[in-house]
């Protein structure tokens, strides 16, 4: 990992203040991120989590300049990113990387695995080829992959496998920010908590940052401590994780939590520890019930 500027203890790595995000522009202009505001400190998780449509992406994007903001700031480690031009960018974007939802569409699938992890380091200036090599068999190890998959194709993978590959290629970069946009959504449930490990673990590891885009409160449960709930491109509410999943105080959050801790509406073997959330989410919304009722 990078070495860190020094900050005061508890400030906040990644703060994004008023973020607004339009596309078009005039009377045509569509705002998909409405005054967000929301930070995360060193070493933390923040998910952000809605339905289709509510914004979540487009944060996504805005935050590692995928897209340029309307207005509003994106302050990592106290410089404003939103303002910034390529230029003054460039030297910076490897502090910030994103694991994408497609594991496939994501990865160029004429390179080996090996070289789709050494790109980075290439476009970072690292000319000397077997460091590029030997770092990214580290990388593909740290991921929980085999040295035998330096040499191969995406196409040659699983859905997860594909996915580790694209966390070992954020890595590369030696970020201290990742977002991750919908990164186990397009996996098998039971597929989903292998990889919510594997990011779990980096971060015990290496102190990385996430912010986690997603639509399943069950997910995020597992990976982030605060969670920010948004529709239609507004902030609903936002706090820490367990206590929004097991006393909401919002109808649109009740719902997601619905959706999210269905059993019916999981694919593939349930991991007990997803078991066991849906159990606990079940038994507060019954409590809480019961006191409505006693009251």
């Amino acid at each position: 990992m990078s070495t860190q500027s020094q900050r005061t203890p508890g400030a906040p790595l990644l703060e994004v203040r008023n973020l607004v995000v339009e596309y078009g522009s005039g009377e045509h202009a569509y705002r998909a991120v409405d005054d967000v505001s929301f930070s995360i400190p060193a070493g933390g998780s923040l998910a952000v989590v809605g339905e289709s449509g509510s914004g979540k992406s487009t944060i996504a994007k805005a935050l590692v300049r995928l897209l340029k903001p309307t207005s509003g700031s994106v302050v990592l480690d106290g410089t404003d990113l939103a303002t910034l031009g390529e230029r003054q960018l460039r030297p910076l974007r490897h502090r910030i990387q994103m694991v994408f939802q497609d594991p496939y569409g994501s990865l160029d699938p004429h390179l080996s695995a090996r070289d789709i992890v050494a790109e980075p380091m290439r476009a970072r200036g690292e000319r000397s080829g077997s460091a590029r090599r030997k770092r990214a068999g580290e990388l593909i190890d740290q991921v929980g992959l085999p040295a035998s998959a330096l040499d191969r194709k995406p196409h040659e993978f699983s859905g997860g496998q594909r996915q580790r590959i694209g966390i070992a290629r954020a890595l590369a970069s030696d970020p201290e920010v990742l977002v991750l946009d919908e990164a186990t959504s397009a996996l098998d449930v039971s597929v989903q908590a292998q990889v919510l490990e594997i990011l779990a673990e980096l971060r015990r590891e290496t102190g990385l940052t996430y912010l986690v885009i997603s639509h399943n409160l069950g997910v995020v449960r597992a990976i982030s401590e605060q969670v920010l709930v948004l529709r239609r491109g507004q902030v609903v509410e936002q706090g820490d994780t367990e206590e929004l999943l097991t006393r909401p105080r919002e109808e649109y959050t009740r719902q997601l939590r619905r959706s999210a801790l269905d059993p019916a509406l999981m694919s593939g073997r349930k991991p007990r520890d997803v078991v066991r959330a849906i159990a606990a989410a079940r038994a507060a919304e019954n409590q809480a019930a019961a006191q409505a009722v006693a009251s």
